[in-house]
């Protein structure tokens, strides 16, 4: 079986993508009150998270530090890059909020939990969704023409 180190910015976005999901699931079962099933679907969540990091990782340490060329251009190009940059700020922040969060639930301290959720939940939200989005805007709406054949 041979490994495509091509294929990880794809399993990447999938990664964020099951993030997203289980984040709103994790939101709509803690708002039920449902506790144990928030608590267990914000622990798959960082799982995924984490998963997602080590297979971002491995892919940039395979290519080298190597970026991938955006292809779009003209406002298409602003959009991009203000997405990207706020995502990687963002992304940034996410496992010290994340570990802050869970730490807190699972130590039973649910009024700082609630608090500092109040800020991980949303921003942990955006980043997955807008490294799926920076995903589909790098490879497949506007790829770069040296990377297609183009």
């Amino acid at each position: 079986m041979n490994f495509d180190v091509m294929m990880l910015p794809a399993v990447n976005a999938t990664l964020n993508a099951i993030a997203t999901l289980l984040l709103l699931w994790g939101f709509v079962l803690i708002r039920r009150k449902r506790w144990q099933e928030h608590r267990n679907v914000m622990m798959a969540a960082f799982i995924v998270s984490i998963v997602f990091l080590a297979s971002y990782l491995t892919y940039h340490g395979l290519r080298g530090g190597v970026s991938t060329p955006f292809g779009g251009e003209g406002a298409i190009r602003i959009v991009y890059y203000v997405v990207l940059v706020t995502h990687v700020i963002l992304a940034a922040v996410v496992p010290v909020l994340a570990i802050l969060s869970i730490s807190r639930g699972l130590s039973r301290r649910f009024d700082k939990h609630r608090r500092i959720a109040r800020w991980t939940f949303p921003i942990w939200l955006y980043v997955s969704i807008t490294g799926v989005l920076v995903y589909f805007m790098l490879y497949q709406w506007f790829p770069a023409h040296s990377l297609t054949g183009n």
